[in-house]
């Protein structure tokens, strides 16, 4: 009988592995990255029901990732501000390129697959100014760069591809670092803003919050499949003050804020780690490590509660409803506003759920 093992092998043996699909893998529904109990850390496959498919060894604490959508190849990011990107065959464990920004430029966290996985782009920016760039990488030509274009903002972090295919959307947080220690440089001047940009680098869009609402740094997004954009924020302003987490927007249309109740606000002492739709599409939420809470809207912005869960940050769509981790080591799913344990690994998970598929 064949064994996995010698199909593998005799498949590596014909130089055909990278073309291997995520089944080769267990078929995972998510990718997330962790820190192990030997203080190590690495990539993992995991399934719907919390199951893992497979883990890959990372040299260093990972952020998020990004899944090719064809084949078991994923690009795991280095916490920002990154040197490093791995592209791994999550089949084999095998690192197949090490990603690199350009001299003065740095990654941060994020990127994203197009062009049916022929192109890579990558959420970076200047390390002397914090200004914003997208790394352009042809995938099929062994991830040669090809260029760059500006991000329109300051300190990018997240980047989506829109439904349309053509459009890329950035959280540019505004805020500029130190990139030796991340110091924030410019708290009292960070302007953020939501950029809509071409794969040339046109700018279609630019969306700003008011001015009071500058130091709520853009961070993470979420795109439904009907072009809605959810983005999550921090606050960089007074201790003690409870703005809006959680933003919502459609192209051409102002964005529009989602508060929640003011102690609920409060408790999430200004703080929201990731973002993601409901499965279903009719829910959206954010989640507070800090605070150790997840906390639910409908999709018109209104709030639906809370969730109580010790440093919780991860967040996915899942079925009809939320799959998020914690740095405990928990996955559970959210599913009509009560949360069900799936499982508990002997791992801290990190920041993001990556899911694949989508």
């Amino acid at each position: 009988m064949t064994t996995r093992r010698g199909f593998l092998a005799g498949l590596l043996a014909a130089g055909t592995a990278p073309q291997l699909g995520w089944a080769s893998v267990g078929n995972p529904a998510y990718l997330a990255a962790a820190q192990e109990p030997d203080g190590g850390f690495a990539l993992f496959g995991l399934r719907g029901d919390g199951t893992e498919t497979f883990r890959v060894p990372l040299p260093a604490r990972g952020h998020a990732g990004a899944g090719h959508p064809r084949r078991a190849e994923a690009v795991a990011f280095a916490r920002r501000p990154g040197a490093f990107a791995l592209v791994v065959d999550c089949s084999t464990g095998e690192v197949r390129r090490r990603l690199s920004p350009p001299e003065g430029r740095q990654f941060n966290g994020h990127g994203v697959f197009a062009e049916a996985g022929a192109r890579l782009f990558t959420a970076e920016q200047r390390s002397d100014t914090s200004e914003g760039a997208i790394g352009i990488w042809d995938v099929e030509a062994g991830y040669r760069r090809l260029g760059e274009v500006p991000t329109q903002g300051i300190g990018p972090h997240d980047l989506r591809m829109m439904p349309d295919g053509a459009t890329l959307v950035v959280a540019n947080g505004g805020i500029a670092t130190d990139p030796t220690d991340r110091t924030k440089l410019n708290i009292d001047t960070m302007r953020p803003n939501l950029a809509y940009l071409g794969f040339d680098g046109t700018l279609l869009e630019k969306v700003e919050l008011e001015a009071a609402l500058w130091r709520n740094s853009i961070r993470h997004l979420a795109i439904r499949s009907d072009g809605m954009v959810a983005f999550a924020m921090q606050w960089e302003g007074e201790e003690g003050a409870a703005p809006p987490l959680l933003g919502l927007h459609r192209r051409g249309e102002p964005a529009r804020l989602a508060p929640a109740p003011l102690a609920h606000e409060l408790a999430m002492q200004g703080y929201a780690g990731s973002i993601a739709f409901s499965g279903d599409g009719t829910e959206v939420a954010v989640t507070s490590p800090r605070g150790g809470r997840v906390h639910r809207f409908s999709d018109r912005g209104d709030f639906l509660g809370p969730i109580s869960r010790a440093d919780v940050c991860g967040l996915a769509a899942h079925r009809d409803g939320l799959l998020a981790s914690d740095g405990l080591g928990g996955l559970i799913a959210i599913e009509a506003g009560r949360p069900r344990p799936l499982a508990r690994c002997d791992r801290a998970w990190d920041n993001h759920i990556v899911g694949l598929g989508a």
